[in-house]
């Protein structure tokens, strides 16, 4: 009698088209284990990025604007299920694995740093091998979740997350439609979060942008959609009025929102936290936790810092700030 995991294998191969990743021709995990007699193996990961330690911080990391006032602002952890929920809108209707898609959007940001893009920058700066949020989130998954023993997730899974920025090997179209999904998703919630501040406008949007995308956040996202499931096949890809529309609305968030000297006005101060945490945990490594003691042996003390700096959360780095460099009050009896 066939497992319900190996109904849903025999499934995939009528739902799934042949452009798709079919979850019994995975190749593999790094370390061998025992199937699941109800979940597929991309299913699996899913389960273990969602249940792991570093998503659940991605919810106190900042996307864009650092420590905003109000509930609405996106942080690491809504980027990441927004991405995640266009990823599996475009897979489903394209036909791929929606599990495979899944598990790779919800684990591309997972090694991101605190204060996003600008804690990214001061560690690339700080270490002497340069810092990649992209290449983190690979060895988080590999090496520093679950106690250092790792996720053991399956290869194409590794891939898409390693690749979602840029580079190869992405190995599936699911790992393609993360990577646009990444795109449609930051452009369109950035701008939202723009707009929400009051340092942009609707009208500030470029005439490409709004004549073929749309004037709302839904309709932008809703004709970027769309326009990939029509002209995706064996390849994911955008028709080519919808690609300049798209490029030269990234365009503009990189000119004119991600550089705004409002929206960017604390994040000098992100520099003198990270790299005062920096400076003294290289000076005093002792006092990095058990996990990092080992990595401090096995990689060098560099690493180990990076990988405690890196995990840390925009509230935990000022925190463990305060008390290393901020006076306490005492009182004397």
């Amino acid at each position: 009698m066939l497992t319900f995991r190996e109904k849903r294998e025999e499934a995939e191969r009528h739902l799934i088209s042949e452009y798709g990743a079919l979850s019994k021709e995975s190749l593999g995990r790094e370390r061998e284990e025992k199937k699941c007699p109800i979940r597929t193996d991309f299913q699996r990961d899913v389960d273990r990025i969602s249940h792991s330690k570093a998503f659940r911080r991605l919810k106190h990391k900042t996307q864009v604007f650092l420590l905003p006032e109000g509930d609405h602002y996106r942080t690491r952890l809504t980027h990441t299920l927004e991405v995640s929920r266009i990823a599996r809108t475009i897979s489903r209707a394209l036909m791929l694995n929606e599990d495979l898609t899944e598990a790779i959007a919800l684990g591309h940001d997972i090694g991101h740093t605190p204060f996003g893009h600008a804690g990214e920058r001061v560690l690339n700066r700080l270490m002497t091998e340069g810092f990649r949020h992209y290449e983190q989130s690979l060895r988080v998954c590999d090496k520093l979740e679950n106690e250092g023993k790792g996720l053991n997730l399956c290869y194409e899974t590794r891939m898409g997350i390693l690749n979602h920025t840029t580079g190869f090997p992405r190995g599936t179209l699911e790992a393609d439609v993360v990577r646009t999904s990444d795109l449609i998703a930051y452009i369109n919630h950035d701008i939202d979060d723009a707009i929400r501040a009051g340092i942009s406008a609707e009208d500030d949007l470029p005439y490409i942008v709004r004549s073929r995308l749309g004037k709302t956040r839904s309709e932008r996202i809703d004709a970027a959609v769309s326009d990939i499931v029509t002209h995706s096949g064996a390849a994911v890809s955008f028709s080519p009025d919808i690609h300049e529309a798209i490029y030269e609305f990234r365009d503009f968030m990189y000119g004119n929102i991600y550089v705004n000297p409002i929206a960017k006005a604390e994040e000098e101060k992100v520099d003198g936290i990270l790299e005062g945490l920096w400076n003294y945990y290289i000076l005093n490594p002792q006092e990095l936790p058990p996990l990092y003691l080992e990595i401090l042996e096995k990689e060098g003390i560099e690493r180990a810092v990076a990988d405690f700096i890196s995990g840390m959360t925009d509230s935990f780095a000022m925190s463990v700030y305060h008390r290393l460099f901020i006076p306490s009050y005492w009182s004397y009896k």
